[in-house]
């Protein structure tokens, strides 16, 4: 775990960091789901670091429920996480996103500074994601499942830099109307590229837990190595 200072002198947060055997290609920001840093973000991570990136997951949550980690196929910790969700507020978290930018360029936890610098996310995370696009000077991002977007979608003419969304049909968080909306508010943007995967719903490229859906997870994790492969090197 790493500690970077927040923005506007707000405090420190913690952040899991998952480094590669030799010089990094890139560095890759997490962005969790509502369930903390739990084990599936950090394999996430891990797995990043495999493929020789940098990898760091900020603690979103640290502002009123540091390190916390749940398990979503818990139906409390579900209801304790949703609660979460109610009291963050997402342009501090975006100030978050950008706090750890700088953090990885600056030299992160002993590592040696790393210029590009991308991010993928995952539901809250995946709004997260978009929001990092329009606001900050990230290389290259991508959302799974982001809640949301469609009410940010005044946003999109600030998206400088590449943005890849992966949209499950049967999202039971993002229904049809949002998704309509979104491919209409970003189908013809030149930095956007979106995929539908009809049938799926939320949480299905979760590394683990009842809600992935192996192919799905498989098809859509291999479209985001070839996006990073080919904008972060």
């Amino acid at each position: 775990m790493a500690q970077i200072k927040a923005m506007d002198g707000e405090g420190e947060f913690y952040a899991y960091v998952a480094a590669p055997e030799g010089a990094p290609r890139a560095a890759i920001i997490v962005i969790p789901e509502i369930f903390g840093i739990n084990p599936g973000i950090r394999q996430k991570c891990d797995k990043l670091a495999a493929d020789g990136y940098l990898a760091v997951a900020p603690d979103i949550f640290w502002r009123f429920a540091p390190g916390v980690e749940l398990n979503p196929d818990i139906p409390a910790e579900m209801d304790q996480a949703m609660g979460y969700f109610g009291q963050y507020d997402p342009d501090l978290g975006v100030k978050d996103i950008e706090a750890t930018i700088r953090a990885i360029r600056a030299g992160i936890d002993g590592q040696a500074a790393v210029a590009k610098v991308g991010c993928v996310g995952y539901c809250l995370g995946g709004k997260l994601a978009y929001m990092t696009a329009a606001r900050t000077d990230t290389d290259a991002s991508v959302g799974y499942y982001g809640v949301m977007i469609d009410q940010m979608l005044n946003e999109a003419h600030a998206i400088a830099k590449p943005l890849l969304l992966h949209i499950p049909t049967a999202d039971h968080f993002v229904g049809p109307d949002a998704q309509k909306a979104m491919h209409e508010g970003l189908d013809d943007h030149p930095r956007v590229t979106l995929y539908d995967y009809p049938g799926l719903d939320h949480g299905f490229a979760t590394e683990m837990g009842d809600r992935r859906n192996d192919e799905g997870a498989k098809l859509a994790d291999s479209r985001t190595t070839a996006f990073f492969a080919e904008h972060l090197g």
